[in-house]
């Protein structure tokens, strides 16, 4: 007989061990095998082109426009309807991104190193706010800075990452910003100036010159999403460690492509099971309503896999202003997650609560028998490509997905 307890203790013990240092930047083709000829990776669970979300189509456009194989949006989107053009999940390649989540072969992307275990994970560079690839705008000024992020940017930080020696511990980062206001996923100010402020001296010493030096900071001090890619990547990378370990229900994926949501179990290989993407509850800018809203997209709820983002919201009061709460209801949010988890974090700790250790390791059997469904702290993108990001919100997982995984386990190990 399996014993599953046990199981779900080796596998959160995994993850909390893993250590992820961002050791690289690297064009995505070099360090993901997968990305050569045309061939895109994207955000959340297998999706065909008939079913994928106006923003994950626009953001494919995009990419195909970027890498040259395409001259316009009508050429590009035939490309992808005929297959000349493939893609896969970035979960299928150790990869994760945020939103849309498309990357193509010669975008830069980080490479985190599990140095516990010796796994590895990528995301791409954040491109910061307005119209943007990540919500499906492909506009020459959005194909513009992507050429400026990939071809300055991303080198750039690929020198300064190499004259640091050792790279940059993204663990202990995001263990700093959990004591400074963040919780990981949708807000990130702390995390990001503590990201840039480490960079800041390799950066200025590698730079061919102050004012490429004073641009590259500029970009990353600006945008208080500059450290979401690599701690998502960091993230992956401790999920990951998690995975595949026998009879352990622990859930080692949630992500979601616009139109589906799914989740991977550990103990299940590397099986989706997939639901409706839920639209997120929360505010939205001025001229939006939820009518605008596209469902959930994105590979960033491999922060809540990990233990942090709406995880940690006990250590985020002001994440409630998106949807006129309370401090009190950040520190219930935390608290009603420690019901369907396993274990407290070594590493991510909530000052507020006594500096106890995020609720980390969503069992699936214990989702279904209390019915509660992990939270998620997430933008909401407008439902047609290009118009960007339109509020930010909480939205849940269905049940079902969760259901169907334990009866999967349940065929596998209880028979």
């Amino acid at each position: 007989m399996i014993d599953i307890d046990q199981a779900n203790r080796t596998a959160v013990g995994r993850m909390m061990a893993a250590r992820p240092i961002l050791r690289r930047v690297a064009p995505a083709r070099e360090v993901i095998p997968a990305l050569n000829g045309r061939m895109l990776l994207h955000a959340g669970p297998p999706i065909t082109w008939e079913r994928a979300a106006g923003p994950l189509r626009g953001a494919m456009i995009g990419a195909c426009l970027y890498e040259g194989w395409a001259q316009g949006a009508d050429e590009a989107e035939a490309l992808l309807q005929s297959g000349a053009v493939r893609w896969d999940p970035c979960h299928h390649h150790g990869a994760v991104g945020p939103m849309a989540g498309v990357t193509s072969p010669s975008m830069q992307v980080y490479v985190i190193e599990n140095v516990t275990h010796g796994n590895f994970a990528y995301s791409n560079l954040n491109e910061g706010y307005g119209k943007v690839l990540r919500y499906g705008a492909y506009s020459p000024e959005v194909l513009a800075k992507l050429r400026w992020m990939n071809d300055v940017m991303g080198p750039l930080l690929a020198k300064a990452l190499e004259r640091s020696g050792d790279g940059l511990d993204i663990r202990a980062l995001l263990a700093e910003s959990l004591h400074m206001g963040d919780e990981g996923h949708n807000r990130n100010k702390a995390g990001s100036l503590l990201y840039t402020t480490k960079l800041a001296p390799w950066i200025i010493a590698s730079a061919p010159d102050a004012q490429t030096a004073a641009d590259v900071l500029k970009f990353l001090g600006d945008n208080a999403l500059s450290v979401l890619n690599p701690v998502m990547a960091a993230c992956k990378a401790m999920a990951d460690a998690a995975h595949g370990v026998e009879g352990s229900t622990l859930m080692t994926t949630m992500a979601r492509n616009g139109t589906d949501l799914g989740i991977r179990v550990s103990g299940l290989g590397d099986r989706w099971f997939t639901g409706q993407a839920g639209v997120p509850d929360g505010l939205y800018f001025p001229g939006f309503t939820a009518a605008d809203a596209n469902r959930d997209i994105g590979d960033s709820t491999i922060m809540e896999t990990a233990g942090i983002g709406a995880f940690a919201m006990a250590a985020a009061p002001a994440i409630v202003t998106f949807v006129s709460g309370t401090p009190q209801d950040a520190i219930n949010a935390t608290l009603e997650m420690y019901e369907i988890t396993v274990a407290e974090h070594s590493a991510f700790t909530i000052p507020p609560l006594g500096f106890r250790g995020t609720p980390t390791g969503v069992d699936i059997r214990r989702v279904v028998e209390l019915g509660i469904t992990p939270r998620i702290n997430t933008g909401i993108a407008h439902r047609e490509a290009g118009v960007g990001q339109v509020g930010a919100g909480l939205v849940r997982p269905p049940l079902s997905v969760f259901e169907d995984a334990l009866l999967a386990f349940a065929d596998r190990y209880l028979e």
